[in-house]
């Protein structure tokens, strides 16, 4: 992955911090580019790209355990730029001489911090403020070189710059929203330590990407599109017919897993927005054959994107058998694939493969198509900007998330029509209600599971009854990979539940699942 030549690039090194996404994006916001890199990248690695400023992450480790993540001492003396944040932040200042000591004395949650010298890196900053703290070991002694800018109660020094060197380091975490005043020491650090160009911004991406686009494809070039209903796959598709015009053919799969309404909405906004040339495709029998007696979620997955890739070989065939004959053939497959997806699939710092994605790790190996992939360094809210600069309706781009194998994966059990469209009627009920209370924005996903191998007893109507729960799973986040479950008032709950157990005859009982990410995914399966 490299970025354009024209961007200052910012290496965030993950020494195991839930929070490495996290930096990577607020980097971003400060208009500047940033990867994730993990720790375990040789440092001669790192420099040979270039780096205009390497950032390093907070970990769960000490500094003083056997085995803890290291650093090779040769980074502080290159010349480049770096900015330790907590883990890192001890990391610099014993590498550097400094002293780090386990004082028994930790600090987790909000922490008060007195800035003594503003410097540089505090400049404007309040003198008492609050700050996000998470640690057992605290800097006693700053290395030689370094002016000493805040201490907390327990920790004598809290943060420190030696400004000459292009070195600098907090205690904290100023990358999560409970700091106060986080993003302008970042931004200090970014701008006024280490002198980056702040060039990273949506029409610049736009830009960019068509370019790229053109190069890889070329002047001949066919290209093919998925498009799922999502954001994702909307604006890599936009993006590509920007650039090549109707040498793209957008393919949109009708599995039959999709929510109520959605498959007309794509065909209607998406169509009306790009003027892209789109094809219908409907496989709701050739999927629900396919899913027919599988229960296990992994499994369904593969069979989804086994049958998808299959569908968009047939699409192939007959979209461009006339291009074929005359010698040509998409030779291009645009995919929507996001910088999260990267990470949580193995692409990041030591991650495991925490579920397949089909946009990314389970493509079979026999595939015939290249594959254009222009949000692979995006994260979702830089994919939203992009959208709205590319004149996609609000319908798309503030579209909720939602899984490549839909509602596939959202019933617990085997995948049959019957369940499909009870899922249905009861999504469309949530999804009302929610859009009814002003929450579309607040809340990043909201999964209704029906627990289809389950039956609860209820009573309706006076009757006995024997029907389904479902579970209702609304969450905040700000990029998938970190979820809490979302606080909806209980009058938004109570309508929700009492329309769906009223109208929805198969379901006599409605759950909330109040459980965050992690230990819980988003989706159940």
């Amino acid at each position: 992955m490299t970025q354009a030549a024209e961007h200052d690039l910012v290496l965030v090194v993950d020494f195991g911090a839930q929070y490495a996404q996290l930096i990577a994006r607020r980097v971003r916001e400060a208009r500047v580019y940033s990867e994730i890199v993990p720790h375990t990248t040789p440092v001669a690695e790192m420099l040979a790209r270039r780096p205009k400023a390497i950032v390093l992450s907070g970990g769960p480790s000490s500094v003083y355990e056997e085995g803890a993540p290291a650093i090779d001492q040769a980074l502080f003396t290159s010349g480049t730029p770096v900015f330790g944040m907590c883990y890192g932040f001890q990391l610099m200042a014993r590498g550097l001489g400094g002293e780090v000591a386990h004082t028994g004395a930790r600090e987790y949650g909000r922490t008060s911090v007195s800035v003594s010298s503003e410097g540089t890196l505090l400049a404007d900053v309040p003198a008492e403020h609050t700050v996000w703290m998470s640690h057992g070991d605290s800097v006693v002694a700053a290395p030689a070189g370094f002016d000493v800018l805040a201490s907390t109660d327990k920790t004598p020094v809290a943060a420190f710059e030696d400004v000459g060197r292009g070195l600098a380091g907090v205690q904290w975490h100023p990358e999560v929203l409970h700091t106060e005043h986080g993003q302008k020491v970042l931004e200090h650090f970014l701008v006024q330590i280490a002198h980056c160009r702040q060039t990273w911004t949506m029409v610049n991406i736009v830009e960019e990407q068509i370019e790229k686009i053109r190069e890889q494809i070329g002047e001949r070039g066919q290209a093919i599109c998925g498009l799922s209903g999502g954001v994702d796959s909307a604006v890599a598709a936009a993006i590509v017919q920007r650039a090549i015009g109707d040498r793209l053919t957008c393919v949109y799969v009708d599995h039959g897993l999709m929510r109520q309404g959605e498959s007309e909405q794509v065909e209607r906004d998406f169509v009306a927005a790009t003027g892209a040339d789109l094809k219908v495709v409907d496989a709701e029998k050739q999927f629900l054959d396919a899913l027919a007696g599988v229960s296990d979620p992994e499994e369904k997955r593969k069979i989804i994107g086994r049958e998808f890739i299959r569908v968009f070989e047939a699409a192939e065939a007959e979209v461009l058998g006339e291009a074929a004959a005359a010698g040509d053939k998409v030779a291009f497959l645009v995919q929507g694939t996001l910088y999260p997806d990267v990470v949580e699939s193995g692409g990041g710092a030591g991650t495991s493969n925490i579920k397949s994605h089909h946009n990314v790790g389970g493509l079979p190996d026999d595939l015939e198509f290249e594959l254009v992939e222009p949000l692979r360094t995006l994260f979702k809210d830089e994919v939203r900007l992009v959208g709205e600069q590319l004149g996609l309706p609000p319908e798309i781009v503030w579209r909720q998330p939602f899984p490549g194998p839909g509602l596939g994966i959202r019933i617990i059990g085997e995948v049959t029509r019957e369940r499909l469209d009870i899922l249905r009627e009861a999504d469309a009920i949530a999804r009302e209600e929610l859009t009814r209370a002003g929450l579309d924005r607040d809340i990043w996903q909201f999964p209704v599971v029906l627990l289809a191998d389950v039956r609860s007893v209820g009573v309706q109507g006076d009757h006995r009854t024997y029907g389904h729960p479902v579970v209702l799973r609304p969450v905040t986040s700000e990029d998938a990979m970190t979820a809490d479950w979302a606080r909806l008032s209980y009058d938004v709950l109570e309508r929700i539940s009492t329309r769906i157990t009223n109208e929805v005859r198969e379901i006599n009982r409605v759950t909330v699942d109040i459980t965050s990410k992690p230990p819980g995914t988003i989706e159940w399966e």
